[in-house]
């Protein structure tokens, strides 16, 4: 049987908040989405974006870098203090620093500009798969992972570390569940690009080391000297 995974999409995970002070561009980004049945609402300047993500509940949010009163690296910093909701980072094709800023303040992914507008929207759809999915759903023998003080609860999505809650973005959450779930086995920084971002990801793997710092730095006690996830020099990354 076909499933229409727009149609899924749409149905569970809709609602959109596009950032941009080109207002065209938020104008074109608005149009398609709602074409696809999501509820999109705009901002177009930092403060308005950050109080919009405060009171809006959205599914995900598209933030542009460069944006009038706080630029999109402070916005979304600012997210991040109260709220794990993914957030694509727009950059300048030509920045390589604001992608690994952005990465570095709690964006799930970046897209450059000038972008194809089909691109966005396969980013968008992929994150909200995973973001919404039930996954422990399936395997009730499994619905808390517990490795060495570390507890991982996939239909909640909730993280402790020595009985202590721990935050986590969409992304740092899907990175440590797939990597628990297959512990020891070593994943290349492209296995994890294609799994954990779910497309046949353009970027570069410097994406993926962001995301293991920043994790490390959440769930470990030395991140230097991790206990839960270790680099394998040279191919990649494994749960111990």
């Amino acid at each position: 049987m076909l499933i229409d995974l727009t149609t899924e999409v749409c149905a569970m995970a809709n609602k959109i908040l596009v950032v941009d002070d080109e207002k065209l561009i938020v104008k074109g980004i608005k149009f398609s989405l709602e074409q696809d049945g999501m509820e999109v609402a705009v901002a177009h300047d930092g403060e308005e974006a950050l109080q919009l993500a405060r009171v809006g509940n959205f599914d995900l949010i598209v933030l542009d870098v460069m944006l009038p009163k706080l630029d999109g690296l402070e916005v979304c910093q600012g997210i991040r203090e109260f709220s794990a909701t993914p957030i694509i980072m727009l950059t300048a094709k030509s920045e390589d620093m604001d992608k690994i800023m952005g990465l570095e303040y709690g964006a799930d992914d970046y897209i450059t500009k000038p972008f194809n507008i089909l691109e966005l929207k396969a980013r968008i759809k992929a994150i909200l798969r995973r973001s919404t999915k039930k996954v422990g759903a399936d395997r009730p023998d499994k619905s808390v992972f517990s490795v060495r003080g570390l507890e991982v609860e996939p239909d909640s999505r909730r993280v402790s570390v020595s009985g202590r809650e721990v935050g986590l973005t969409a992304k740092e959450f899907d990175l440590l569940e797939l990597l628990m779930e297959n512990a020891e086995r070593v994943y290349t920084r492209e296995e994890l690009l294609n799994t954990v971002w779910g497309y046949d990801y353009p970027g570069d793997v410097r994406t993926v080391d962001v995301h293991v710092r920043r994790l490390r730095e959440k769930i470990e006690e030395v991140p230097s000297d991790p206990k839960y996830i270790y680099t394998k020099w040279g191919v990649g990354y494994y749960f111990k």
